[in-house]
């Protein structure tokens, strides 16, 4: 619904957006799913547009749904928790620091995310419950599919190219490089090893149901 709202408002101020794709691979040249990927203008001119939506991050089946949560800056998340046990959402991360304490159901207000960054989250009761809220500045944003690509909506002119993904050593760190869009196709190899991620055992028989 946002990415409407965005695209409504280039064709009525004039301005010409189109479809370019976007490709993400690895050291390898292979291609990189579940990459998060945005374009933030150099000029800075779209950083200021409001953000109307709600969006969701689920506790289900003891896990965070999506795994991966992409975000513009300044929107508004809630936490349902889909489960019939209780959760404790938290996050440490510089960009948000915040605890809902032990719930069942609905929080009762979602959180903002006023900075942009990467927000690690866990649960104190699940240890393995792992989910990531990324936060960017930009209404063009998304994450590749197996394919390593993604379709992104902007106008012609100079973006900033971000990549992140939960495999980078150092999670707090994106990638970055200018580039100017004047065709419907980019190719950006990432300069990071991926580190694959450790899948944990869920626990189905914990202590609070």
């Amino acid at each position: 619904m946002f990415k409407l709202f965005i695209t409504a408002l280039f064709i009525f101020m004039g301005c010409k957006s189109y479809a370019a794709t976007i490709t993400i691979h690895d050291q390898n040249q292979q291609p990189l799913a579940n990459a998060v990927v945005w374009l933030t203008a150099t000029d800075h001119t779209l950083q200021t547009l409001p953000v109307s939506s709600l969006f969701t991050m689920t506790q289900k089946d003891r896990q965070f749904t999506p795994h991966v949560l992409v975000v513009p800056q300044n929107a508004q998340v809630e936490f349902p928790n889909a489960d019939s046990i209780m959760h404790h959402v938290y996050s440490f991360s510089n960009a948000k620091s915040f605890e809902l304490k032990l719930y069942r159901e609905q929080p009762q207000a979602p959180i903002r995310f006023e900075q942009t960054g990467v927000v690690e989250l866990g649960c104190n009761i699940h240890d393995w419950m792992l989910g990531y809220i990324v936060v960017v500045d930009s209404p063009f944003y998304g994450i590749t599919n197996t394919q390593g690509q993604i379709v992104l909506t902007p106008q012609h002119g100079e973006y900033e190219l971000n990549v992140w993904h939960e495999g980078f050593s150092d999670i707090s760190q994106t990638e970055s490089k200018t580039i100017a869009l004047s065709s419907a196709a980019v190719v950006y190899q990432i300069k990071q090893v991926i580190v694959p991620r450790i899948t944990i055992g869920v626990d189905e028989f914990d202590d609070y149901e």
